[in-house]
């Protein structure tokens, strides 16, 4: 069991950037892959970065390849998305997700145990 709580969130102009924060509770972290998603009005929610137990390695959707960064300090217990060139099609509500059974190699939703609250990113041109 994890609780997951995003926050960085908020309005950008396109080019600019953002960090998002997700804090997360317990003890065993470390035990679980973390992913981002994100969903827009009327869409499906889309995958976005995730990011192995230790922070070896990473996956990235290609919308967002080059110019996202997801990074995790595990000492902290908290995961990270550094979001740059922010494009007007970012515009969603960001969610955390963990998995404790899963990898970082899986892009779908259901694959994830637990979820934040979700926070808004919107980028205006």
């Amino acid at each position: 069991q994890v609780q997951l709580v995003e926050s960085g969130g908020g309005m950008v102009q396109a080019g600019g950037s953002l960090r998002l924060s997700c804090a997360a509770s317990g003890r065993t972290f470390s035990a679980y892959a973390m992913a981002w998603f994100r969903q827009a009005p009327g869409k499906e929610r889309e995958f976005v970065a995730a990011v192995s137990r230790s922070g070896g390695s990473t996956n990235y959707a290609d919308s967002v390849k080059g110019r996202f960064t997801i990074s995790r300090d595990n000492a902290k217990n908290t995961v990270y998305l550094q979001m740059n060139s922010l494009k007007p099609e970012d515009t969603a509500v960001y969610y955390c997700a963990a998995t404790a059974g899963g990898s970082y190699q899986h892009t779908q939703a259901p694959r994830y145990d637990y979820w934040g609250q979700g926070t808004q990113v919107t980028v205006s041109s």
